[in-house]
């Protein structure tokens, strides 16, 4: 079963920036869809942002000013750079493949929290 490691969580200031990262297999780089979710407390998880394979992206619309989602070749890695951040965008981040997305199968996720 594919093991999918998130990390780059933290405490940040509102206005602040930060750098998620989702370690995959080889395999999966190549060739999956990847997806970052979130859930915020007492929230239902939610759709973030995707990037296939070849690099095709998608956002949430509230999102998608904000936040950039990138794939790094050389460490495997979907990457999600958070910038202008807002208290509203604390939550535990998940990135996911499809497979493990139908069967509700998550990693811990990172935990992210925005305040002063």
């Amino acid at each position: 079963q594919e093991h999918i490691v998130e990390s780059g969580g933290g405490l940040v200031q509102p206005g602040g920036s930060l750098r998620l990262s989702c370690a995959v297999s080889r395999s999966t780089f190549d060739f999956s869809v990847i997806g970052w979710y979130r859930q915020a407390p007492g929230k239902q998880r939610e759709f973030v942002a995707s990037i296939s394979a070849s690099g095709t992206t998608d956002y949430a619309d509230s999102m998608k000013d904000r936040f950039t989602i990138s794939r790094d070749s050389s460490k495997n890695t979907i990457d999600l750079q958070l910038d202008s951040l807002k208290p509203e965008d604390t939550a535990v981040y998940f990135c996911n493949t499809p497979a493990r997305f139908v069967k509700n199968t998550w990693g811990q996720g990172t935990q992210v929290t925005v305040s002063s």
